[in-house]
């Protein structure tokens, strides 16, 4: 059929007729210089009356932290045990539905020489923890679905609280943690612990003294194989498959706080600078659908199952200082783990993953050799290392980053210090969950991030480890 000019016209008359009714909406006002008010898709609600910004919150100190851990599975386990390394704190209750990982996180303790710990089974048994008298610190590592409710109940029963990452999966619970923090006083921490990776906290060291220039763009991630763990159905998988449920429900950055925390603090995020808005896209979804016909059959149900979940998720940042920053997930191909951690400034560059290096001006077109990096490493050390790396190698986990996280949780508590992590942290790393699922939703719309300080964050310029 001959196309005619009348034809070719239609397309755009239509189009003319939707922009001028409306129907289509530009993402930039143009008498408003405000990007994207087209995608607030979560505003902020006003701070309830009464409350005031917890920035840098400063708690009574507490002489013998008093810890109930709720969840024992390989991560509580693991931190069952490292608190036993500590000085100044008391185990005092175990919580989890399996016996098997009460009687290994009691043998711990056992073997390491202190008191039992009383133990709790039942699927709600966590609220009589919380509302016990004895207990100063509530120590989540549950599945990710629990995070945020023992978070809040915990902090409404008078309880510090740190939770597993991420502390909440939706931005209605990131405004219930921050709103509950706020309201309680109490603390409220992610327990990100590679925010404590000796690299990291070397980067940030030089970053503070200036080595790398401005700080212009970041990069992170959490690239890990996890298909044997995802479809693994034993005691040494997930519990009762949840966070396969989470892959196959959603489709967004799932886990962005390990590549994401520590470029963050090294921004200075919330405290001088804010996050403005992102845009996230994903792949399609191959790699589970073909593990699970390679592993169960072409006829299986895992194989013939719904994956929502992409197996790349990428997405950028745009900060209120003009810094950009890329953060990737991908817990399905088949590559060497990474989280990136790669900072580029007006002096320097460093990345850790998949190649460590750095290279700094006037010689930045290479890598520095292992040699000067190293020198440079233990030059630029950051003094929480220095102070503890020693015993957190001895004491492990994750090569000593979860010591000395843990560290440093006491030590502040004891002290009466803000913590390293606060309640923002928790709230806007988490954020990123629901942020990135909803532009994905959206052709990679833009997202604006809300500010979970409600202005708060020009009140201090730079994140500072008391």
């Amino acid at each position: 059929m001959k196309t005619t000019l009348k034809h070719r016209l239609l397309p755009l008359l239509v189009l003319a007729i939707l922009i001028g009714s409306g129907a289509c909406t530009s993402t930039t006002d143009q008498n408003d210089s405000t990007p994207f008010k087209a995608s607030e898709l979560f505003p902020e609600p006003p701070r309830p009356e009464g409350q005031t910004d917890v920035i840098e919150l400063r708690c009574d100190p507490i002489d013998t932290v008093r810890i109930a851990f709720i969840g024992v599975g390989s991560r509580g386990t693991g931190a069952v045990r490292r608190y036993t390394f500590l000085e100044g704190v008391k185990i005092v209750a175990l919580c989890d539905m399996v016996p098997e990982n009460l009687e290994n996180a009691q043998q711990i303790i056992k073997d390491a020489g202190y008191p039992s710990a009383d133990t709790y089974t039942g699927e709600e048994d966590w609220k009589k923890i919380c509302e016990r008298d004895d207990i100063d610190l509530i120590y989540v590592c549950t599945h990710w679905d629990l995070h945020t409710p023992i978070a809040v109940y915990a902090m409404e029963q008078g309880k510090h609280v740190v939770t597993e990452v991420p502390s909440a999966i939706t931005i209605d619970e990131c405004w219930q943690l921050v709103n509950t923090s706020e309201k309680t006083r109490r603390h409220c921490m992610q327990l990100e612990n590679c925010n404590y990776d000796f690299f990291e906290l070397a980067t940030l060291n030089m970053v503070r003294q200036g080595l790398l220039g401005e700080i212009v763009h970041a990069e992170g991630a959490y690239i890990h194989d996890l298909r044997t763990n995802n479809f693994n159905e034993g005691k040494d998988g997930y519990w009762k498959m949840w966070r396969l449920r989470h892959l196959q429900n959603r489709n967004a950055n799932l886990y962005p706080t390990h590549g994401f925390g520590p470029i963050c603090h090294i921004l200075n995020i919330h405290r001088g600078d804010k996050m403005e808005y992102l845009v996230s896209l994903s792949s399609d979804q191959f790699g589970m659908t073909e593990y699970a016909k390679e592993k169960f059959g072409e006829d299986s149900d895992y194989a013939n199952r719904e994956y929502k979940k992409g197996d790349m998720s990428t997405t950028l940042i745009k900060t209120h200082n003009g810094k950009s920053i890329l953060i990737q997930h991908d817990v399905t191909s088949p590559r060497p783990y990474s989280r990136i951690h790669m900072l580029s400034g007006t002096k320097g560059f460093v990345q850790k993953w998949p190649i460590q290096g750095i290279a700094l001006e006037p010689n930045a077109h290479s890598f520095m050799s292992d040699e000067e990096m190293e020198t440079l490493l233990a030059e630029y050390e950051h003094p929480i290392t220095k102070e503890v790396g020693e015993q957190a190698r001895k004491v492990g986990g994750h090569g000593g980053m979860d010591f000395t996280m843990d560290y440093r949780l006491i030590h502040c508590l004891r002290n009466g210090l803000p913590l390293d992590m606060d309640v923002y942290d928790a709230a806007e790393w988490s954020a990123i969950i629901e942020l990135s699922e909803k532009s994905i939703e959206n052709q990679s719309m833009p997202v604006r991030i809300p500010d979970f300080t409600r202005g708060a964050w020009k009140k201090v310029k730079v994140v500072t480890y008391y």
